[in-house]
């Protein structure tokens, strides 16, 4: 495949067929991301997102922003959320009166286990219902390890610019 998402062969029936599957990819991206969401009534998937980047390390809502790619205003209200029910907790950033560093408390901990072991419940159904569940989950696995080349790529790219 190329960048446009096309096919590098020049058959265009064979290119309209790679386009419907991309389609069909992307369809089943976005209702596997609603399938998992619904998979526990205790976190939704934006929550998940928070949660499990500040647990990846990202102490700085500044961070976890750039990380999901989303506004530092709806990051700022997950995370007010989430100190409110007592999932995650601020603390001072030495040096850095202006700055705080943000933590899983242990009821965090325990509810992103939690969840987590729903979801992978959820993600092992459907691969119960593929022809090849593992080779679905390795797929995945490199959907995810290319998602993190891209978007360390971009935030390189923007430190070269001077941003």
């Amino acid at each position: 495949m190329d960048q446009a998402g096309g096919t590098e062969q020049a058959d265009p029936a064979a290119a309209r067929l790679a386009r419907v599957r991309a389609v069909e990819a992307v369809r089943a991206l976005a209702r596997a991301s609603s399938a998992l969401e619904r998979s526990s009534s205790h976190l939704g998937l934006a929550h998940y997102r928070v949660l499990t980047a500040i647990a990846q390390g990202n102490e700085r809502a500044s961070n976890v922003a750039r990380t999901l790619a989303i506004g530092k205003p709806t990051v700022s209200a997950a995370v007010e959320s989430l100190c409110q029910r007592g999932l995650l907790a601020r603390s001072r950033v030495a040096g850095d009166q202006r700055a705080a560093a943000l933590h899983l408390t242990p009821a965090g901990e325990t509810l992103l286990e939690q969840v987590e072991t729903e979801m992978i419940s959820r993600i092992y159904e459907l691969c119960d219902r593929t022809p090849d569940g593992e080779q679905l989950i390795e797929s995945l696995v490199w959907l995810g390890a290319a998602m993190d080349s891209r978007l360390a790529d971009r935030l390189s790219a923007r430190r070269s610019e001077g941003r």
